[in-house]
């Protein structure tokens, strides 16, 4: 079965239920049937073909098992690229399930991308056509010239660029056509999907190549959890589809299961509270920034939560007085997860056992295996401090036309290094840090988590980043950074005295600085290197 398969499926058994409700945060709200999303996806898919768009060739051994080599024949083997610029909406829906229909691969890009960061992406994975929102247009006519400039081959294969109203049915655009075979037939789970870019946290962002297997393992170890969607369900989409948590978590479990997604075109705080009570939403997945808007209402207690069974946070580090407090004055269980990009996304959750901790993202889902790996490679005391590596069928391919980068992370056994570094107890999982965030001060390491999680402790502070800084006498120090939780910014003076009592000298920061607000990408994760240039 494929993802679009797994949509079809939905609507034939459910051809009138509400797949999809649009709200664009003023009240104004739209509703598409699994019937009629069914309809538009079949619709967009042979526009695509119309335009000549070819799908997988399927001549190619995928199973070798260098996993260099298979992701080398998994991209020899894919599917035409469809990149798809578009807002949380029906459109964006009906883009990538019709891309997936018509047996193509579709690279989502966030619409708020400058001209170089989506020229970067286009010419990487030789994208064929384009699916933007037309109030960006030029971002994309400007990042066509980037290209040309850059390699005029390419530019030529970029023959399709399609602006499209992004709250208007997506197949008007793009012509009327036929398929054929009916959209999805012939196709494989082992066929490449998604190439998902990642964060581009360190260098250049990288083309993650996710197959519709891939996606679908996680569909079926989330449903092993409580974090299991059904038909009853009402799914909050606020998280940015272009995101792999929003794309694959919020909308496709969900499709898959013939819940009622609601979607958000962005996160603003009164249309959530507003949404949940008018839509009766009972599934909130969200990213800490989400919470922590949440959690600043004076008036949280008085919006009508009763409907939510849960809500889930992942893609950065919740700070525990953020969850504990959503918690108490909510009565909604709050279940923190971990995941990556490469693996679906998700790896672990404290929605496995049901045990929520401050400071813990839970025990492995169904199916995942974690190792924690010494700079050795050999296994240590899984209760101190290692690299964690996992494995389970999530776990994607590797990186697109990029071999050095997959041997790098891929082993011959599955096991991909995630480049975090964490240690096991009876909770579950704890996050320390980035591997390549580690600060080394004097000779001695120190994990911006742990300097993090101190400031955080601290009633004035949302949010905190820790980042090294070159010094003369140690090498490097800690520089740490703050978002005020509330109006009133904290006294620096009194961050200094927090951290002493509660750090070793050498982890202390040197300086704290106080930002509105954090650099941070879409979900919420950390922009480091913005801050160390400040």
């Amino acid at each position: 079965m494929t993802l679009a398969d797994s949509l079809l499926r939905t609507a034939a058994r459910l051809p009138d239920k509400p797949a999809l409700i649009a709200a664009d945060g003023a009240g104004a709200r739209s509703t598409v049937s699994y019937g009629e999303l069914a309809s538009r996806v079949r619709a967009v898919a042979a526009g695509l073909r119309l335009l000549g768009l070819a799908p997988h060739r399927g001549a190619h051994d995928r199973h070798h098992p260098d996993p260099t080599a298979a992701a080398g024949a998994l991209a020899d083997d894919a599917g035409d690229r469809v990149a798809i610029m578009l807002p949380n909406g029906p459109a964006m829906v009906e883009a990538v399930y019709g891309a997936w229909a018509a047996g193509l691969v579709a690279v989502p890009l966030g619409p708020g991308l400058t001209a170089t960061e989506t020229a970067a992406a286009l010419a990487d994975a030789a994208v064929a056509a384009v699916v933007v929102d037309h109030a960006v247009a030029d971002t994309v006519a400007a990042a066509r010239e980037h290209v040309r400039e850059q390699d005029p081959e390419q530019a030529q294969r970029l023959e399709h660029v399609i602006a499209v109203d992004p709250h208007e049915p997506l197949a008007a655009a793009l012509g009327e056509g036929t398929l054929g075979p009916s959209p999805g037939e012939g196709e494989d789970e082992a066929t490449l999907a998604l190439l998902q870019y990642t964060a581009g946290t360190t260098g250049q962002p990288k083309g993650a190549m996710l197959t519709h297997a891939q996606l679908l393992a996680n569909h079926r170890q989330l449903g092993g959890t409580r974090l299991e969607i059904t038909e009853r369900d009402v799914v909050l989409a606020a998280l940015p589809l272009h995101h792999i948590y929003g794309l694959n978590v919020a909308l496709a479990l969900s499709l898959a299961r013939g819940a009622t997604v609601a979607l958000l075109e962005r996160f603003d705080a009164d249309a959530v509270l507003g949404l949940v009570a008018s839509e009766r939403v009972s599934v909130l997945p969200g990213a800490p920034p989400m919470y922590v808007a949440l959690h600043d209402r004076e008036d949280l207690e008085d919006h009508d939560l009763a409907s939510l069974r849960f809500a889930v946070s992942g893609a950065a580090p919740l700070a525990p007085p953020v969850l504990e407090r959503f918690t108490e004055r909510t009565g909604v269980p709050l279940y923190e997860g971990y995941g990556l990009t490469e693996t679906a996304p998700v790896l672990t959750s404290t929605a496995v056992a049901g045990e929520v901790r401050p400071g813990s993202v839970g025990h492995p889902l169904p199916e995942v295996e974690l190792r924690l790996r010494g700079d050795d490679g050999g296994e240590g005391d899984p209760r101190e401090p290692g690299e964690v590596w996992a494995r389970g069928p999530n776990v994607f391919a590797g990186y697109w036309r990029d071999r050095a980068a997959t041997a790098a992370v891929l082993d011959r056994e599955g096991w991909l290094a995630t480049g975090d570094i964490g240690y096991l107890d009876e909770v579950g999982l704890h996050l320390v840090d980035r591997k390549h965030d580690l600060i080394i001060v004097s000779g001695f390491n120190v994990y911006p988590r742990e300097v993090e999680d101190v400031l955080m402790d601290h009633p004035g502070v949302a949010a905190a980043a820790a980042v090294g800084v070159p010094n003369a006498e140690t090498g490097e120090a800690v520089r740490a950074f703050v978002e005020p939780l509330g109006e009133e910014p904290p006294d620096v003076d009194e961050l200094h005295d927090h951290c002493a009592q509660r750090l070793a000298r050498f982890k202390r920061p040197v300086s704290i600085g106080v930002l509105e607000q954090l650099p941070a990408g879409p979900t919420g994760k950390i922009r480091r290197q913005k801050l160390r240039d400040l």
